[in-house]
């Protein structure tokens, strides 16, 4: 774009030339050195001999005949026509015509050679060749069309009406500065101007498509907005509709549910009425009796009156007069005195014991006296003595759903009332899961046991971890006269010797390992104990893994027991990595034993083995001992020695290292040994699925009767090139605790599974079939042929405390495994252990599981176990070699 400056000075340059042109009004213009007039300065005021400097003429008025001459002084010089004389003509190259303010720019800026020419009378004719070089367009006439090209630099063209050109301007020309294009460059310019024009005008025009766009997006932006406010409407419209279909569901399963039981509430209305109707008959008849008894009695008072009143007339009917606590039973024949009725658990007094009548007893009706006793949304149905709530499953129940004074009978699958002993002393509370037993535990008792439940660490406890160690919460019976519970810890109320077992299954990630132990805290501000601890090992996968912790040892009163939880690294946190599988049995279970048995207790630490073998007999340094006479270690401390004959429960738990695949496909053993006069007998077996280069332990548990001087070693097996380190340290990791009990007060049973009826495929709750291996006890025996429960029953025949030790070897698919302890019979029915084992580790082909229990037996108490696989199924199960099951009696 040409500049304004550029275009002014262009003008002042045209308007200058054409305004010298019109002041020499025809005549011969000045001469100069730079004008190119052939004709010589002559004249006054013309320098002679000498070079004259000629510059440029400045416009002056039109009567104006003289001109202006510069000169190095700065004087000006005019010159007339006489002063000017015709000059000759010059050569035809020397220089070459210019035109306006051309002139003004150097030679090699000029485009084109041009004539010289002169104007005015004083000029001489030019040839005919210059006369056709001259164009006929005046400077002027340039000028004035230059201007007009471009109004805003002057006045209009005079065709429009404007005014002449008579515009002075004077412009400050340098030669060398300013210097002006030429008309070339300045069409260029001019054209670059329009060009750029024409690009502003694209660009603007670019704009406004531009937001245009914007706008369009915009409104499309806005459209999306209110399609996604449509859309969450009609997911809120949904989700309304989905609670809608969900309320009228459980109403419908409601209707279900009243119209299904609708019939059987009909069948016991129908069956109670009837019911109360022959009580009703009965009751009439009673009172019937009564009254002719009555009359004949006052008939014999009359006759006495009489004179026969020194003869005794017993009452008639009964044959002898009735105790204060006995009616006479006129439904036999002949009658005959019977006790007056105790109104059992659940039932209330209608009218006392008579002579002549029982007593009368009303069921409460639990629906009706707390309507809320199930809750709003469950259906609650009376029963004999209890209730039940229709709907509520086992696990609830037994957290204590039943409510105060109620416990959940498993065999009924309903809610009982607690017994409450009559006036006796009660030996153990009711519990959720028990009734009360009635009884009082003097010094004289000689054994008895204790079960209860055990609760992992709470997920919601902030800032916890088992690498410090976590305490285990016992929730049970809360007092007796054995124990207490207080914050989670078992505190002893009595001195003896106590056998404790736990069973604990978990799956955790943790790292290398979790430990789980027992620790007993002295009275006094002494230093704990450790009895005993298990090793479970980093799964490679998370799978539920089941182990058994037991110890044997003396307490005195006050003395407390905590279960341990922990890990050798803090990485584990029991909120993210920790899940204890919560069983329905109890996993605490305790055998107290008086002094009076003459019961000892032995404890022993097993030393460290730093040199790996495949075959280990482990060596034993004694820790603790209540009777060093009766119990002793042999010379060389790998064997336990018996002073005189009895019955030993022992407990053995060694930790270990291993290395080598063989061990994960074949796994080890512990077996017991007994010996006596050099020959040794194998006693159980336990088996344990192998793992590589993990931290582990392996545990075995059993009863077995000892003679006078034998003694009882063990030894660990492994396959070869499998490489095993054994460790031994004080967090009683590697421990043997064992209980010595006098043959007079014990006994003790071994078997294992039969070959014949074991269960396979998908089972189900399936018993187990045994076969016995030991001789036969007096005091506890297995089901024999032709009988009920015939090899499925292990038959109690005296009263007393028991301990079980179960110990299965199989091969299995299953995810999870249960093991159960049932106690049959109708009023202590239920399961007395569980445990719980998951998938065995890829590689392994044999697995395990086993469980310990103390209980109390009564003569004719069954026990029985049963196999439940989830998810899978049992391919085989071991006879020999890792299956058995031991059984302790002790008297009570």
């Amino acid at each position: 774009m040409v500049s304004a400056a550029s275009a002014l000075l262009l003008g002042c340059a045209l308007l200058q030339s054409a305004a010298a042109a019109e002041m020499c009004g025809g005549r011969a213009p000045c001469s100069g050195g730079d004008t190119g007039d052939p004709r010589a300065c002559t004249g006054a005021h013309c320098p002679g001999g000498r070079p004259v400097r000629q510059f440029s003429r400045v416009p002056q008025a039109e009567g104006d005949q003289s001109s202006t001459e510069g000169s190095p002084g700065g004087a000006r010089r005019r010159c007339g026509d006489a002063d000017c004389a015709p000059a000759a003509k010059p050569p035809v190259n020397e220089t070459r015509q210019c035109r306006g303010f051309e002139c003004r720019l150097p030679p090699s800026l000029r485009a084109r050679a041009l004539g010289r020419f002169c104007v005015g009378d004083g000029c001489a004719a030019a040839p005919e060749e210059e006369e056709e070089s001259v164009p006929p367009v005046h400077v002027a006439d340039r000028a004035a069309q230059f201007l007009a090209d471009f109004p805003d630099f002057g006045h209009p063209a005079p065709e429009l009406g404007g005014a002449s050109l008579g515009v002075q301007l004077t412009c400050d020309i340098k030669p060398g500065e300013n210097e002006v294009p030429s008309e070339d460059a300045l069409i260029l310019h001019l054209q670059l101007s329009k060009g750029q024009e024409k690009l502003v005008e694209a660009l603007r025009a670019q704009q406004a498509i531009i937001r245009d766009l914007q706008q369009k997006l915009a409104d499309q932006q806005e459209a999306l907005l209110s399609q996604q406010r449509q859309i969450l409407e009609q997911q809120r419209r949904m989700y309304e509709q989905m609670d809608a279909v969900k309320s009228q569901y459980g109403l419908l399963s409601d209707t279900f549910k009243q119209v299904s039981f609708q019939g059987l509430q009909d069948e016991l209305q129908s069956y109670f009425e009837s019911h109360l109707a022959g009580l009703q008959s009965q009751a009439r008849s009673h009172l019937r009796k009564s009254y002719v008894i009555h009359k004949m009695d006052m008939d014999s008072k009359v006759m006495d009156a009489v004179g026969e009143a020194h003869l005794p007339q017993p009452l008639l009917g009964c044959s002898s007069p009735c105790g204060s606590e006995e009616f006479c039973d006129f439904q036999r024949s002949p009658p005959q005195c019977g006790k007056c009725t105790l109104c059992p658990p659940g039932f209330f007094l209608i009218s006392q014991c008579s002579p002549t009548a029982d007593r009368m007893c009303q069921d409460r009706d639990e629906c009706l006296e707390l309507p809320n006793i199930c809750g709003e949304r469950v259906k609650c149905l009376n029963t004999p003595g209890g209730f039940r709530c229709l709907g509520v499953s086992d696990r609830e129940a037994l957290l204590g759903f039943c409510g105060h004074e109620y416990f959940y009978n498993q065999e009924l699958q309903e809610c009982q009332a607690c017994s409450d002993c009559d006036g006796e002393p009660i030996a153990a509370p009711c519990t959720a899961a028990s009734d009360s037993v009635c009884g009082q535990l003097s010094e004289s008792l000689q054994s008895q046991s204790w079960s209860g439940n055990v609760a992992g660490p709470s997920a919601r406890t902030s800032g916890a971890h088992i690498f410090s160690g976590v305490q285990l919460n016992v929730r049970g019976k809360e007092t007796s006269a054995l124990l207490s519970i207080e914050a989670g810890r078992v505190t002893f109320l009595q001195h003896g010797l106590v056998w404790l077992d736990h069973n604990f299954a978990v799956k955790h990630s943790c790292r290398n390992f979790l430990q789980v132990g027992m620790r007993l805290n002295g009275s006094q501000a002494e230093e704990g104990q450790d009895l005993s601890g298990i090793r479970i090992e980093q799964p490679d996968g998370k799978y539920f893994q089941g182990i058994s912790v037991s110890a044997g040892v003396e307490v005195e009163p006050n003395q407390t027991l905590t279960l341990v939880l922990k890990s050798p690294n803090q990485h584990c946190n029991q909120s993210k990595d920790l899940h204890i599988f919560d069983v329905s049995a109890p996993s605490l279970s305790l055998l107290w034993l008086s002094h009076d048995t003459g019961a000892v207790a032995m404890s022993a630490q097993m030393s460290l083995l730093a040199h790996y073998q495949t075959s280990y007999r482990p060596t034993f340094s004694l820790t603790s001992v209540s009777d060093p006479y009766m119990i002793s270690l042999t010379h060389d401390g790998r064997a336990v020695r018996f002073t005189e004959s009895g019955v030993v429960q022992f407990v053995l738990q060694q930790a270990l290292y291993s290395m080598g695949h063989t061990c994960v496909r074949e796994g080890f053993s512990l077996v017991a040994y007994t010996s006596q006069n050099g020959t040794g007998r194998e006693v159980t077996r336990a088996f344990k699925t192998g793992v590589n280069y993990r931290d582990t332990s392996i545990t075995l548990s059993g009863a077995v009767g000892v003679g006078s001087r034998d003694t009882l070693s063990f030894e660990i097996t492994s396959p070869s090139q499998c490489n095993i380190r054994y460790f031994g340290d004080s967090t009683g990791i590697s421990v043997l605790s064992l209980i010595w009990i006098p043959s007079a007060v014990s006994s003790a049973l071994t078997a294992t599974v039969s070959r014949t009826g074991l269960p396979s495929g998908a089972v189900r709750n399936k018993p187990l079939l045994f076969q016995q291996v030991g001789p036969d006890t007096p005091q506890v025996r297995l089901g024999r042929p032709g009988q009920p429960g015939s090899q499925k029953n292990f038959i109690f025949q005296e009263k007393g405390s028991a301990n079980v030790a179960l110990n299965l070897k199989l091969i299995h698919s299953c995810n999870i495994i249960k093991l159960t302890l049932h106690r049959a019979g109708a009023r202590q029915a239920g399961p007395v252990a569980q445990q719980v084992s998951g998938s065995k580790p890829e590689g392994s082909e044999w697995a395990s599981v086993g469980l310990r229990a103390s209980l109390q037996v009564q003569n004719g108490t069954a026990l029985y176990v049963t196999l439940d696989c989830i998810r899978g199924r049992v391919n085989h199960i071991s006879q020999e070699g890792g299956t058995n099951v031991s059984i302790l009696w002790v008297a009570s």
